[in-house]
């Protein structure tokens, strides 16, 4: 699963990689990496993006749905270095 959904909202607005490079001084393969979720544009960088096409920048984003996560919560991982500093006091 990939961070972004530039190249859905590339697509959709018929966005060329080129012209972005250009806007944000960076090549062609820098934002063929953003689209293609090999390396992720910084937070202001998305936020130009949004603005450039008057979008919401969350549009920018995967959706984020945890229903179905089975990875810590901050809770568990707050109480296992809890106990780890228990065990160092022992």
């Amino acid at each position: 699963m990939g961070l972004n959904r530039l190249k859905e909202v590339f697509k959709k607005y018929k966005i060329q990689n080129r012209i972005i490079a250009k806007y944000f001084g960076k090549s062609e393969e820098t934002i063929s990496k953003w689209v293609n979720n090999k390396r992720q544009p910084s937070v202001e960088e998305l936020n130009s993006i949004a603005r450039l096409l008057r979008i919401d920048v969350r549009l920018l984003l995967t959706e984020t749905t945890w229903e179905n996560e089975t990875s810590e919560t901050y809770d568990e991982v707050k109480e296992r270095f809890k106990e780890d500093g228990d065990k160092k006091d022992s």
